[in-house]
């Protein structure tokens, strides 16, 4: 099934957005186990995202190969287990957190890829940055040593008003073109998950994160 879902979604998103970009597949690896990530891997994918650092710890040798993301919450205390070792940092969504990282990567001797979170549906239980401030944050962030602003990051809220969530994706998209205008190192708007994507691209997103897409449901109790 793994391989079957890996080929159906490359195929579909194989002509990208709706803009014309290709589209970069992350599969979202929560509670996945290393086995099934290296069957995504072996079908087509070549970006992994965890949500948790245990898990992208325990998983970080068993898994082969594939760009390793970062897609969940990061408390700062956790930012020393993931450095020199994340292709991208999704989550980037408060200035403590972009100064950990910032720290750490410097100790490190490297540079971080971070995206800029915005909580573009103002929801309480989501972090994020609000819509707008958001380029203010991405013009201090991307002077900021230590690290590399390479885009933003969204997840939509749950609504059944598809012209409501059109509506943020474009305007999500709007800041990211705001931002490209003036930087080419922004090249990411990682926004659309397994309930969503198709529309997200339509709206600008040129980076996914599917889970239950490619791995099927998830199983609760392994959380």
């Amino acid at each position: 099934m793994i391989e079957q879902n890996v080929q159906a979604l490359l195929n579909e998103i194989s002509n990208g957005n709706g803009y014309g970009e290709k589209i970069t597949l992350v599969a979202a690896t929560k509670t996945r186990t290393a086995d099934e990530i290296n069957r995504a891997i072996s079908a087509g994918i070549s970006d992994i995202g965890e949500n948790k650092v245990q898990e992208f710890r325990d998983k970080f040798d068993a898994v082969q190969g594939g760009n390793r993301h970062f897609i969940g919450h990061l408390q700062t205390n956790k930012v020393k287990y993931l450095i020199g070792k994340t292709y991208l940092y999704h989550s980037v969504d408060r200035d403590e957190l972009a100064r950990e990282i910032a720290k750490r990567s410097i100790q490190a001797e490297t540079v971080s890829d971070i995206l800029i979170q915005i909580n573009i549906g103002c929801e309480e239980s989501k972090g994020g940055y609000p819509l707008e401030n958001g380029f203010e944050v991405y013009q201090r962030l991307k002077n900021t040593e230590g690290l590399r602003v390479k885009g933003f990051m969204a997840m939509l809220p749950l609504s059944q008003d598809q012209t409501y969530l059109a509506e943020l994706s474009r305007q999500m998209r709007a800041l990211y073109d705001k931002a490209k205008a003036e930087d080419h190192m922004i090249c990411y708007l990682s926004m659309g998950m397994s309930s969503d994507w198709q529309l997200c691209l339509k709206g600008g997103a040129n980076m996914i994160r599917l889970g239950t897409a490619i791995f099927g449901q998830r199983d609760y109790k392994q959380i």
